[in-house]
C-alpha cells in the first residue's frame, strides 16, 4: 500500500473541520498554501457560498510582489482578503488553517487580515 505524502495534513484538516463551521454571522476564513502561491477564501458553510477570495496568483498582486512564495506575499494576500471582507460587511471570521501549522506564510496571512480589520 502506498502512503500519500499529504495524508497527515489531510487528517489534521478533517479533525479541525469537525469543530469549525462558518455561519452567515461569522464565516470561515480558509487558507490553501501551494509551493508557489497562497490562497484565502471566506466561506459561509451554511449556504455553501464563497463570500470573498484572494490569492497571490491575481495579476494586481503579482505586479506589486517580486516573489509570490514568501511571507510578504502571504501578508499582502491577508490584507487584501481583509479589505474585501470589510467591503462586504464581514468583520468577524473563524480562522481555518486547513491542517497547516500556524507558522510562516499561514501566520503572515492571518496577521495581514487582522491588520486590515478582521477579528478572529
Amino acid at each position: 500500500m502506498r502512503v500519500k505524502r499529504y495524508s497527515g495534513r489531510e487528517r489534521r484538516k478533517r479533525r479541525i473541520r469537525k469543530k469549525i463551521r462558518g455561519t452567515p454571522e461569522r464565516p470561515r476564513l480558509t487558507v490553501y498554501r501551494s509551493l508557489r502561491y497562497i490562497y484565502a477564501q471566506i466561506i459561509d458553510d451554511v449556504a455553501g457560498h464563497t463570500l470573498a477570495a484572494a490569492s497571490s496568483l491575481e495579476p494586481e498582486l503579482r505586479e506589486r510582489l517580486p516573489n509570490t512564495r514568501n511571507r510578504e506575499a502571504a501578508w499582502e494576500v491577508g490584507r487584501v482578503i481583509g479589505q474585501r471582507a470589510l467591503a462586504k460587511g464581514i468583520k468577524k471570521v473563524v480562522f481555518d488553517r486547513s491542517g497547516y501549522l500556524y507558522h510562516g506564510r499561514v501566520a503572515a496571512l492571518a496577521e495581514g487580515a487582522r491588520e486590515a480589520g478582521l477579528e478572529f
